[in-house]
């Protein structure tokens, strides 16, 4: 191991130079990520919060690697590892350099193919993992919907968190297998309402006020919108609804940024065939390992 000239950990392999980047490589690493807004929304929607790529006061950084001086492949490493430009041939190497951190990660996810050559040396010096999905279809339109939206759904108001909550929290527990609000509700209850105040949780109820269909636009940047937490209440299943309401999501994400994309899990069949419906298409695919 080396250090560069701004005491950064520098590491030489077969696949290039490795080593975490800085305010000086911002450039760099939004034109990697623009070369796929949508796979790379994560990444490049954090550039656009806050405009570089330095390591965050809460511990994000992302490391990089270099072929030749050029950022070939990046890597976030934060609470959760998010890959962008991470190749079957040099991810396995951004394991090894993630695994020598000891740090503890919630989950892995984006393309299947970094995901997995990333896992393929950090499960070596990671705990073992609850649940791998590696196979996740990344869907994306950019045109307007074929079926008519539902004209009930809305933008959330601050005045509902309450009513909200317990139907983001069913969500997250059918989708990721565990509550989350199991160690205490502060934090969940803060995203929630945070999602509220940046107008990107749409929710519709009916008359005796019960939540019927929630969505979020969870990752937002200029070029793309991701889609996240879609929930319809079990009472409304079955009804045809679900293709209507997420017309609408998508009407609104259209309001947003021009790409609208989600990823699925591969067995949800009736999510995809809703999905379908609407007028997704399959541009790639996504892999998510949670701890």
């Amino acid at each position: 191991m080396t250090t560069d000239r701004r005491g950064l950990d520098v590491r030489g392999g077969a696949a290039g130079e490795l080593r975490i980047l800085g305010r000086a490589d911002t450039d760099a690493l939004r034109e990697l990520a623009g070369q796929d807004p949508v796979a790379n929304i994560f990444l490049l929607s954090h550039l656009e919060a806050t405009g570089t790529a330095a390591p965050t006061s809460a511990g994000g950084r992302i490391v990089g690697m270099f072929d030749g001086g050029e950022l070939s492949a990046a890597c976030w490493a934060g609470v959760n590892i998010v890959p962008v430009g991470v190749t079957a041939e040099n991810g396995p190497e951004i394991g090894r350099f993630l695994g020598r951190s000891r740090n503890n990660y919630s989950s892995i996810f984006g393309p299947a193919e970094a995901v997995l050559s990333i896992w393929s040396e950090l499960q070596h010096a990671s705990p073992r993992p609850f649940d791998v999905r590696s196979d996740q279809p990344l869907l994306q339109m950019t045109g307007v919907s074929k079926v008519q939206p539902a004209p009930g759904l809305r933008y959330s108001q601050p005045s509902e968190l309450d009513v909200l909550l317990p139907a983001c929290a069913a969500m997250f527990e059918e989708e990721v297998g565990y509550s989350p609000v199991s160690g205490g509700s502060h934090h969940y209850r803060q995203r929630v309402k945070s999602l509220i105040a940046r107008r990107q949780s749409l929710v519709d109820f009916d008359a005796s006020g019960r939540v019927i269909f929630k969505a979020e636009l969870g990752t937002v940047s200029s070029s793309a919108v991701q889609i996240q937490g879609v929930w319809m209440n079990p009472a409304y299943r079955g009804r045809g609804l679900g293709a209507p309401y997420m017309s609408a999501v998508v009407e609104a994400a259209r309001q947003v940024a021009p790409l609208v994309s989600l990823y699925v899990n591969s067995y949800n069949t009736p999510a995809r065939a809703t999905y379908e419906a609407v007028g997704f298409e399959q541009v790639g695919t996504f892999a998510t390992i949670l701890f």
